[in-house]
């Protein structure tokens, strides 16, 4: 009688940044869910940036929302969010910001920010959205008829579109808004030569984390002299809000729009183009979205949300010794969760690499999940499903023209530029 033996195949690496700016690795992210559900990754010295001591991969959806919701076992506070370490000195001031958080401390501060997030701001801000999309979208089909016919959309939309809209959320005035496309790019894109520019060295030719507090300077210094304007010429706005709460310390402000402009940025900076690439890849479903009531376009937002999400990856620290999935964690080491890999997971969503937009239930994991899931996902998904519906009227045919090109970046899900062919 013969026995088989069936080795499971070797630990893929789903670590290298680089990687990600070919697409994002789900072939991969299926050996490791299928074979290696919680599985080590080295952390090798990459683009200059130092190596580190390696982190537990988790990629299964029920591991990630276990260790999402469990804040007690698998903290955001002990070594913050980002897969690389942050310096030791960097480390008390990166702590300051919610997301680096943990509850009680963390529920405090939410509910602080939440407070800004009024429902009947978000309802006015949707008419301003939709103004937006059009003109932006009225602006790209002039632009591709005066060239060949096409335009990238993600330096003639989404980008405008995204940062235009947080602006206004915000209250930042029409002078400085390129400011905070400047320092979303210079903090989320660092890992890539393109977006972040010449790297900034120490002394000693490190290379400085663009979450220092040596590089936020800048940006801190013009929360506060918003915050002073706002406070003298109050408007409807999130930082008239935070400028007039008393609970709200000198700091905290300041790493309150720190965390606005660049995650309420980058979510919808990233999913815009990704969707609008998906529904180009998917011409079918596309039509199917611009047929009236075949498809609503909220189950469409989410499952574009699902397949494209904006975020890749999110780290916790284990708090404690642990066990996830038959695996031993010891306490301090690093515990990271692939969203993309839990979207895609057959255990959970049927026929999970099959565009679905009318697809219920749809538990995507793309704005996390447990106490720091995405503050900003209700105003998100409302401005996803304005320029989504503004793109149907614009345009009735949508297809790329070439390759679009992708973030070299372990943590966000971004493309940089989007070459759609205008009809």
């Amino acid at each position: 009688m013969t026995s088989f033996v069936h080795h499971a195949p070797p630990v893929p690496d789903v670590f290298d940044p680089r990687q990600y700016a070919t697409g994002v690795p789900y072939d991969a992210y299926r050996v490791l869910r299928d074979h290696h559900p919680v599985a080590r990754q080295d952390e090798p010295e990459v683009l200059g940036w130092p190596a580190g001591p390696g982190f537990w991969a988790v990629t299964r959806h029920a591991d990630v929302v276990r260790v999402l919701k469990d804040s007690a076992t698998y903290s955001s506070y002990i070594g913050a969010t980002q897969i690389r370490d942050p310096e030791p000195e960097d480390l008390p001031f990166i702590r300051r910001m919610m997301l680096n958080q943990d509850p009680p401390g963390h529920g405090r501060l939410r509910r602080l920010v939440s407070r800004a997030f009024t429902p009947g701001r978000i309802d006015r801000f949707t008419k301003v959205a939709e103004h937006r999309a059009r003109t932006l979208l009225a602006r790209a089909l002039d632009e591709a008829r005066a060239s060949d016919g096409t335009v990238d959309l993600v330096t003639a939309v989404t980008d405008d579109y995204a940062l235009l809209n947080l602006a206004d959320l915000l209250g930042v005035p029409e002078a400085d808004r390129r400011l905070l496309l400047h320092w979303t790019q210079r903090v989320i894109g660092y890992q890539d030569p393109d977006e972040a520019g010449p790297q900034v060295r120490d002394s000693a030719g490190k290379p400085v984390n663009p979450r220092s507090p040596a590089m936020l300077r800048d940006m801190f210094g013009y929360a506060q002299q918003l915050a002073a304007h706002k406070r003298r010429y109050p408007d409807d706005d999130v930082m008239t809000t935070l400028a007039h709460d008393a609970e709200l310390s000198r700091a905290e402000l300041e790493m309150f729009f720190f965390l606005l402009t660049v995650a309420g940025n980058d979510t919808v900076r990233s999913a815009a183009p990704g969707g609008l690439l998906t529904l180009a890849e998917h011409p079918e479903a596309y039509e199917r979205l611009g047929r009236d009531g075949q498809v609503q376009l909220p189950a469409a937002v989410d499952e574009l949300l699902r397949w494209h999400p904006p975020v890749l990856t999110f780290r916790r620290t284990a708090a404690q010794d642990t066990e996830l999935a038959g695996r031993r964690i010891r306490a301090g080491e690093k515990v990271v969760v692939f969203h993309a890999s839990a979207n895609r997971d057959e255990r959970v969503f049927a026929d999970a690499d099959r565009l679905d937009l009318s697809r219920t239930p749809n538990p995507h994991v793309s704005f996390g999940d447990g106490p720091h899931v995405c503050l900003g996902a209700h105003f998100a998904r409302l401005q996803l499903r304005v320029l989504y519906r503004e793109t149907l009227r614009a345009l009735p045919l949508l297809r790329t023209a070439g390759p679009s090109k992708r973030l070299v970046s372990n943590f966000i899900n971004g493309l940089k530029s989007l070459p759609a062919q205008i009809t």
